[in-house]
């Protein structure tokens, strides 16, 4: 095989359509347009979510509730994870994000009190649950907020 016998595979390459190109092309007049209507000006169409001006759905619907903005979003880790440190050793947000445990850290961690612990930790995070607390504690650790 040469370069110049080169080729690319099969239905990899599409020839551009080429609207408004004349009669013969086709695709010439209208340009695929159709005739007269509002899909057929520049810059025709609506808006998504529009229903021809009857009541869109979205304004239909009742709103409910209410969404604090300013609600802070924690990561959470169980104390089951934290078996993963060495004995003795800090758990702070770095040191999570580190071993991978979180992708990020958000407005704060969170430790739940899911699992058993066995290894004796200093945990530093920004809020623990009570049972938690207990388990780090009991197996010998200690608790920090900060």
């Amino acid at each position: 095989m040469k370069l110049h016998e080169l080729k690319p595979a099969e239905g990899s390459r599409k020839v551009r359509r080429r609207v408004g190109r004349g009669l013969g092309s086709g695709m010439g007049k209208q340009a695929t347009r159709g005739t007269k209507g509002q899909m057929a000006r520049t810059g025709g169409g609506t808006r998504p979510g529009f229903e021809g001006g009857q009541m869109p759905l979205y304004r239909r619907l009742p709103k409910r509730g209410f969404k604090n903005v300013f609600a802070k979003k924690y990561a959470v880790v169980n104390v089951e994870e934290l078996n993963a440190f060495e004995d003795k050793s800090v758990v702070d947000p770095a040191a999570l994000v580190e071993a991978g445990i979180l992708k990020n850290v958000l407005d704060g961690v969170r430790i739940l009190g899911d699992g058993e612990l066995t290894k004796v930790l200093d945990v530093r995070a920004q809020g623990f649950t009570k049972t938690a607390q207990e388990k780090i504690e009991a197996a010998g650790g200690k608790v920090e907020v900060i």
